[in-house]
């Protein structure tokens, strides 16, 4: 799979969510993702994950899409998150 098709069969899931997918091995199915939803306020983090799984689910039963580790946040955690890093003013 290509990370751009992940990302938008997320955004299609989750409107509004800013998505970032990296093939983290090269092989075109072991991918990490970084997705900042507002859907994601007030959950846990499992059901966070389990929305955007959901997204990907015919991709992962059938082997398209093998493994891929999930960072997910609410805007105001991400912002929270910028503002910790290193040389972010």
């Amino acid at each position: 799979m290509d990370p751009r098709e992940i990302e938008a069969l997320i955004q299609a899931a989750l409107p509004g969510a800013k998505v970032q997918v990296e093939d983290t091995v090269g092989d075109g199915n072991h991918f990490q993702a970084v997705v900042v939803a507002e859907q994601f306020q007030g959950l846990p983090l499992i059901k966070q994950h389990r929305l955007v799984n959901e997204a990907l689910k015919p991709y992962l039963q059938d082997g398209r899409l093998h493994a891929l580790a999930l960072r997910t946040f609410t805007p105001s955690q991400w912002e929270e998150l910028r503002r910790a890093a290193p040389g972010s003013a």
